[in-house]
């Protein structure tokens, strides 16, 4: 089941990407699946129709729980990441105060390994943050805020 399940993500995130332009070769070089089947998603062949409509639905959960279905589904950072980024709906902004006192917790606990420690303060890395906010419930100082970025941030993203 799982297996049919990551197909299901694949096929979305491979319309997603297609959608947004890409080729199929570049599809397939970031979904790291081949090009066949690419086009037997892009094209509807071979497809649990079920699975889709499972996957649908787990790109529906809050952030956390989307983040910790895939970790288990994908078992790798980059491949994680890829879907994660893929299915991103909004940018976040990590702010870290002065009372981080470098403990290392949340470093441990993002999923994205959005978080390193530098000079014993805790560096978000807003690119890979994706707003799961388990850094922020975790941190014994409360120092970390995860902020939603506006629209107007957005763009100067881009």
């Amino acid at each position: 089941m799982p297996k049919h399940i990551t197909s299901g993500l694949k096929y979305l995130a491979a319309v997603r990407l297609r959608n947004q332009g890409l080729s199929q070769k570049k599809i397939a070089e970031k979904l790291d699946i081949d090009r066949s089947t690419v086009s037997h998603y892009l094209n509807g062949s071979n497809l649990s129709w079920n699975s889709i409509e499972f996957a649908k639905i787990l790109t529906q959960l809050n952030n956390k729980d989307f983040l910790l279905v895939i970790q288990n589904l994908f078992h790798d950072l980059d491949k994680i990441r890829v879907i994660a980024l893929i299915f991103k709906e909004k940018n976040y902004n990590g702010i870290v105060n002065d009372s981080c006192i470098g403990c290392g917790l949340c470093v441990d606990l993002c999923i994205l390994e959005a978080i390193s420690l530098n000079a014993l303060t805790a560096q978000i890395n807003s690119f890979y943050c994706c707003g799961c906010h388990t850094c922020e419930e975790a941190c014994p100082t409360n120092s970390i805020k995860i902020l939603e970025e506006k629209d107007d941030q957005k763009r100067e993203r881009s």
